[in-house]
């Protein structure tokens, strides 16, 4: 089995790891869950941190293929569509993208202009899906449970979890989003610790609980032995009642509304208005009726 090379990039600002992942034998490589810069203040978008990965793409003399979403992030927006102006290759995602557009269409009211049919990307994974980055070969593997489309790449011997998994003293994703399901996310969590205990399990975010250092690589035997919310043992119900009352206390993340409307359209942003300004919208709920 070949073994990827990795090179990890980290967005401090929403604690989010992107991925270049190249075939070891040529100069093919795929793009994982990248950042796109964004100040929620302002509005203003920036490129900074997709222009690293653009600098170290071109520095090693890379051919990008895919840009892979392992999910629509509720924390970031995807620099993708950016990317690939540069760097070109395909914008992928799991098929249940479909399922994600339809709940998040209607709670913004994008109305028939928005389609429902993952038309925006230009490839749609479906469960057990192989592909190819040079020699490299690749599986998607739906892994839902934190969202409906949440899909792990496994490529070569290494696995990229997107938020289904934490490192093990963070344990797992939330499940409360539209369409999670806490059961659910056990079961995929399962799926993936059913893989080679020597599997490289590579994370989509580190918060680095008590005051840790940074980390963002771990394996399938670490969280057997030692992650906090599914470590071997944890039965499904044990799970789902932790899992369900941490949600509880969990607050929205802070780029949410932007991130879903941007993510849903594959990392675009919706049309600009007729006085040329594009526009993201914030759903208001709690209004007092007033005299």
């Amino acid at each position: 089995m070949n073994k990827p090379d990795v090179f990890p990039f980290y967005h401090s600002d929403t604690h989010t790891f992107s991925y270049i992942v190249k075939d070891p034998q040529s100069s093919a490589c795929a793009i994982i869950d990248s950042v796109l810069d964004f100040d929620y203040a302002s509005g203003e978008v920036s490129y900074t941190s997709a222009d690293l990965i653009i600098n170290c793409v071109k520095e090693k003399q890379l051919d990008v293929v895919l840009h892979i979403e392992t999910h629509v992030h509720a924390d970031h927006l995807s620099a993708a569509p950016y990317l690939q102006s540069v760097l070109g290759g395909k914008i992928a995602i799991g098929k249940n993208i479909m399922v994600v557009q339809d709940v998040f269409g209607k709670l913004f009211n994008d109305g028939t202009e928005f389609k429902r049919d993952g038309s925006q990307f230009d490839m749609l994974f479906d469960d057990n899906d192989e592909y190819q980055i040079g020699s490299l070969h690749g599986v998607a593997l739906h892994t839902p449970g934190h969202t409906p489309a949440c899909t792990t790449h496994l490529i070569g011997d290494a696995a990229f979890v997107g938020d289904t998994l934490f490192m093990p003293d963070s344990g797992s994703a939330r499940a409360d989003f539209p369409g999670g399901d806490a059961r659910t996310l056990y079961r995929s969590i399962q799926r993936i610790l059913a893989l080679p205990g020597e599997t490289r399990l590579y994370m989509c975010h580190d918060y680095q609980p008590n005051d840790r250092k940074l980390a963002f690589i771990s394996s399938v035997q670490q969280h057997l032995d030692s992650n906090i919310h599914v470590k071997s043992g944890t039965t499904e119900d044990e799970f789902v009642a932790l899992r369900e009352a941490r949600d509880k206390t969990l607050g929205m993340p802070r780029l949410i509304f932007p991130s879903l409307q941007v993510n849903m359209r594959a990392g675009h942003f919706p049309k600009a208005e007729d006085n040329k300004t594009v526009y993201l919208k914030v759903p208001i709920s709690g209004l007092k009726k007033l005299n």
